[in-house]
């Protein structure tokens, strides 16, 4: 049984920098992030196979941008940047779509998540993510990053660009609306 390698993210980066090494020092990366980065998208867009289309989205946008990454912040903050960007991309693309206004809450996507083959939960975790998607786009960003991720605020920060006093006031009112969500849909 082969040994499985560990991930040395400075060690990635510098690899990242020399195009002899950049295309297999990718795939290190893409192995190392693909699972956090699918589930991040997957609560955003709601959809397997939406969620994976968007994954690659992701890693091809970070492939043809590597040279644009300073190593200001760690490359997971990056991934996450554009993960989060890209996800915002295909929700507003489903939106025109779909002719829903840019204003209204993305509910309309958890219609795809109840009849996804991959869906496995149960009716409350279809009732979490109803709510979940009447949030306002930046809440619904800070409570899945907060709540699944258990991502600190400080991170948050770094991959929203925004400050950690509003994102604690993002998720407090998050909180407040998926708990009025349940005691109005009781």
């Amino acid at each position: 049984m082969a040994a499985r390698s560990t991930y040395d993210e400075a060690q990635v980066i510098e690899q990242l920098r020399d195009p002899i090494t950049a295309r297999t020092a990718f795939g290190k990366v893409i192995e190392h992030y693909s699972s956090t980065l699918y589930w991040q998208i997957r609560r955003l867009v709601f959809n397997h196979d939406d969620a994976n289309d968007v994954l690659q989205n992701t890693f091809i946008k970070a492939w043809t941008s590597i040279d644009h990454f300073r190593g200001d912040a760690r490359l997971s903050t990056w991934l996450y940047k554009i993960a989060i960007n890209e996800s915002i991309t295909f929700i507003n693309k489903q939106k025109a779509l779909n002719h829903v206004s840019i204003d209204d809450d993305d509910s309309f996507l958890v219609n795809q998540l109840a009849s996804d083959e991959y869906f496995d939960g149960d009716d409350a975790q279809l009732k979490l993510q109803r709510a979940i998607a009447t949030l306002p786009e930046k809440q619904r960003i800070v409570f899945n990053l907060r709540y699944y991720d258990e991502m600190k605020y400080e991170d948050m920060s770094e991959v929203l660009g925004t400050s950690v006093g509003a994102l604690k006031a993002s998720y407090h009112h998050a909180l407040k609306k998926i708990e009025s969500f349940f005691q109005d849909n009781d």
